[in-house]
C-alpha cells in the first residue's frame, strides 16, 4: 500500500496501485480485483480517480497510427498530451481542445471530457474523440463510436473512469501552420467591464481571463483576458522566430519542499495580485506567443501544487448559465472577497452549448465557467458550503474532474441520474456521490 493523491494532494489515501503493460494484464487484473478505479497521470484535483485499488494506465503508452493526410491519431490511453503535441506539430497538426496543463492522459482527457479557452467555439474534448477501445466488467473489449456501442461511447466521455478501462483511442487533431498564437490581452478594471469585452471578442477561438477575486466595490473582478489564435506562416515571418513549428521546452523547474502553510495568506496573495494585474501597463497588448506559455503556464513548475503546503488545496470549479452570469458572479466574488479568503488563482472563460454525445456527468454547459484554488483548511471548506448554495441559486453546477468534497445532496440537484456503470468500478468519488 503507497500513500497516493491526486494534484490537489488532498485527500491523500493508503492504496495499491498496479501499472498493467497490454491488455492481457489488464484482463487479468480485472479478473483478480472486483472493484478498482482506471486512473491515467493523477492530474485531476480531488478523489475522482482515487481507491483501495488503482488501476494505473500509464504503461498503455504507445502510438499506434497516425494518418497525416487526415489528421487522426491512435495510441492508447495512457499517452500524455504533451507526447502527442511532440508528434503531431512538427506535421503541422495540434490537440483540438486542451486543458490548462498538458501534462494529463489520452484516457483522463476523455473520461473527464476536459475542456479548454476554446468551448465556446469548438467545443469540449467530445466533439474530437472519434473512437475508443473499452475493456467492460465483463472482460470483453469493445470498439465504440458514434456507430457501435453508441451508448456506451456516450457514457464514457466524461464518465469518470466509472465504465470501464479506455485502451486506446483515436482522436481527430486540428491543422496548423505553426506552434505560435496572435494574443491579445486586454485589462478590465471590473467584472462589468470584463462580461463585456467577453461578448465583444466571443468571436475570437481561445479567451481566458485571469481575475483579482479579493478586490471588491468598483474593481471587483478586475482582470486580464486574454484571446488567442493560431498564428499564421505569413504572420510570423517579419518575426525573429527560426524554427516555426518548434516543440515546448522539455525544461521545468521543481520547488524543492512543500511551502509552509502560511505562505499563503490574504496579504501574500494580495501582493501577488497586484503584480500581475500591474505587469501589464497598457490597456491592450498584442503579441505572439509560443503555444507553451499561453496554454500551459504553470507546466514550467514541475511540482507548482506544493506552493499550497502539505496539507494541498481544493479547486473550485462551477458554471453557470449565462442568463445569470452577471448576477450570480457578482454575488459569488463579493463573498469570496468577504471571506478574506482569497484564491490564489482564479481563471474565467465562457462555454457553448453541451456535447449531446458525452456523460450525464460531463461538466461543460452554456455560460460561464471559473475555476478558484484554496489552500485546505476549515475556513475554506466552510466558505465553499455558502458558495455551493450560491452556485444553486443561479442555476449552476460543479466540474467533478476538481471535485474533492461536494455532497451528494448538491450532487443529485445538479446532475442527472440517467448514468448506469458497473459496481466492479468506483471511486472515493463516486461513492460519496452515491453514483
Amino acid at each position: 500500500m503507497d500513500k497516493i493523491s491526486n494534484w490537489g494532494l488532498f485527500p491523500s489515501i493508503l492504496a495499491k496501485e498496479s501499472s498493467p503493460r497490454s491488455v492481457s494484464e489488464l484482463k487479468n487484473y480485472l479478473s483478480t480485483n472486483p472493484e478498482f478505479i482506471p486512473r491515467g497521470n493523477g492530474r485531476c484535483y480531488g478523489d475522482s480517480s482515487l481507491a483501495k485499488n488503482i488501476c494505473s494506465t500509464l504503461k498503455l503508452n504507445r502510438f499506434l497510427a497516425f494518418n497525416q493526410e487526415k489528421g487522426i491519431i491512435h495510441c492508447e490511453s495512457g499517452v500524455l498530451l504533451s507526447d502527442i503535441l511532440k508528434v503531431c506539430v512538427p506535421k503541422k497538426f495540434f490537440l483540438p481542445v486542451t486543458p490548462g496543463t498538458k501534462f494529463i492522459t489520452l484516457g483522463g482527457a476523455i473520461a473527464s471530457n476536459v475542456h479548454g479557452k476554446n468551448h465556446h467555439k469548438e467545443g469540449a474534448f467530445s466533439q474530437f474523440v472519434i473512437s475508443f477501445e473499452l475493456l467492460t466488467n465483463e472482460g470483453i473489449v469493445l470498439e465504440c463510436s458514434r456507430e457501435k456501442n453508441i451508448q456506451l461511447f456516450r457514457g464514457t466521455i466524461g464518465g469518470m473512469g466509472l465504465t470501464g478501462v479506455i485502451v486506446s483511442a483515436s482522436i481527430q487533431l486540428k491543422p496548423i501552420e505553426t506552434s505560435y498564437i496572435k494574443q491579445k490581452a486586454i485589462k478590465a478594471n471590473g467584472l462589468d467591464e470584463l462580461m463585456g469585452l467577453f461578448d465583444q471578442y466571443q468571436n475570437y477561438t481561445y479567451s481566458v481571463a485571469w481575475i483579482d477575486c479579493l478586490k471588491s466595490g468598483k474593481n471587483m473582478g478586475r482582470s486580464i483576458l486574454m484571446l488567442g489564435e493560431h498564428a499564421s506562416q505569413n504572420e510570423i515571418e517579419a518575426l525573429p522566430i527560426k524554427e516555426p513549428l518548434s516543440l515546448h521546452s522539455e525544461k521545468q523547474f521543481k520547488i524543492p519542499f512543500a511551502f509552509p502553510s502560511f505562505t499563503l495568506n490574504h496579504l501574500t496573495i494580495s501582493i501577488f495580485n497586484a503584480l500581475y494585474y500591474g505587469k501589464q501597463w497598457k490597456k491592450e497588448v498584442n503579441n505572439y506567443v509560443h503555444y507553451n506559455p499561453y496554454f500551459y503556464p504553470l507546466d514550467i513548475l514541475s511540482n507548482w501544487n506544493l506552493i499550497y503546503g502539505k496539507k494541498g488545496f481544493v479547486q473550485y470549479q462551477f458554471a453557470i448559465p449565462f442568463e445569470n452570469g452577471k448576477e450570480g458572479m457578482k454575488e459569488i466574488l463579493s463573498r469570496i472577497s468577504e471571506s478574506g479568503t482569497g484564491s490564489f488563482l482564479a481563471v474565467l472563460k465562457t462555454f457553448g452549448s453541451a456535447d449531446s454525445f458525452s456523460s450525464p456527468l460531463s461538466f461543460p454547459m452554456k455560460g460561464y465557467t471559473l475555476a478558484l484554488d484554496f489552500k485546505v483548511n476549515q475556513k475554506v471548506f466552510a466558505l465553499l458550503d455558502e458558495l455551493d448554495l450560491l452556485v444553486l441559486k443561479y442555476g449552476g453546477k460543479l466540474y467533478l474532474a476538481k471535485d474533492s468534497r461536494m455532497s451528494k445532496e448538491f450532487f443529485e440537484r445538479t446532475y442527472s441520474d440517467d448514468f448506469k456503470h458497473s459496481n466492479q468500478f468506483n471511486s472515493l468519488q463516486s461513492q460519496r456521490l452515491g453514483i
